[in-house]
């Protein structure tokens, strides 16, 4: 996972996050939604004990989040915490005596936001970047992150973006988050989308986001998880074409059904089979 093992140079191996397609964010504080999760085909499923929780629900949903994932879940599971500038920032310590995969950390400000809630948890930490201060600092906070996650609805509102607008005002905050993401060789994931009943509009915020590069996309509904898995993941005619590329590459610059390829492309079809096959 490249600088991702920065964090905690004794931790074991990490998977590869840039196979995962899927974040599904249920709050900690709902059992029923959590136990179908288990039968669902999220690539991760994150507990949430920021945002989705009340106040007046956090300490049992720590508790819960950590009891939850003790069971086996079908993909990676992980746990967001509430930030250090919060009244919550216990978390940390129920982050560390669950068995989570990774830790979620929101409002990510810089790396020491990272560095401190990885040495606090023993866990590998994905950054949430959902203001303008964490666009400017990604480069730095990805350095230390096991991934970096869009927090749009946050960002826009940072930014002063009317509700509900055109996610093109967002354009330049996403590519910084994935620039920031591929230079540190880290995986990067796309923010929510809001409208539970506007499949087509899932659809093609999920196809802008794999055009913009990302690995995945965060999802807020089991009935999200279909259209994120489809999109982020390679078609079967990505899958032959990268599989009949493979097999004609010979080495070194050469024509190719049309066009010049060289190593790079065959490393590409490569990394198109590797997610299939996850």
């Amino acid at each position: 996972m490249g600088a991702a093992s920065k964090q905690n140079r004794e931790m074991p191996p990490l998977p590869d996050l840039r196979l995962c397609r899927s974040l599904l964010f249920l709050p900690a504080s709902n059992p029923r939604a959590i136990e179908k999760a288990r039968g669902l085909a999220a690539d991760m499923v994150v507990l949430d004990l920021e945002d989705a929780v009340k106040a007046a629900d956090k300490a049992a949903a720590r508790q819960a989040a950590v009891e939850a994932v003790a069971e086996p879940f079908p993909g990676l599971v992980a746990i967001r915490i509430n930030s250090k500038d919060s009244l919550w920032h216990a978390d940390v310590e129920a982050a560390r005596r669950s068995v989570a995969d990774f830790v979620i950390y929101p409002m990510t400000a810089g790396p020491e936001d990272i560095g401190r809630t990885a040495a606090a948890t023993g866990k590998p930490v994905l950054a949430m970047i959902e203001t303008a201060r964490g666009v400017l600092a990604a480069p730095a906070i990805a350095a230390e992150s096991a991934g970096l996650v869009a927090g749009t609805n946050d960002l826009a509102a940072d930014l002063g973006l009317r509700p509900g607008g055109a996610r093109e005002a967002l354009r330049t905050g996403l590519q910084s988050i994935l620039l920031a993401a591929r230079a540190a060789g880290v995986a990067a994931f796309d923010g929510v989308f809001n409208r539970l009943d506007d499949p087509e509009g899932l659809e093609a915020e999920c196809r802008e986001g794999r055009s913009f590069g990302f690995d995945g996309k965060s999802l807020i509904h089991p009935n999200q998880i279909e259209t994120a898995n489809r999109l982020f993941g390679p078609s079967p005619e990505e899958v032959e074409a990268a599989r009949l590329l493979i097999a004609a590459a010979t080495g070194g610059a050469e024509r190719y059904d049309g066009e010049m390829i060289e190593r790079m492309h065959v490393e590409q079809a490569r990394s198109v089979l590797a997610k299939a096959r996850a």
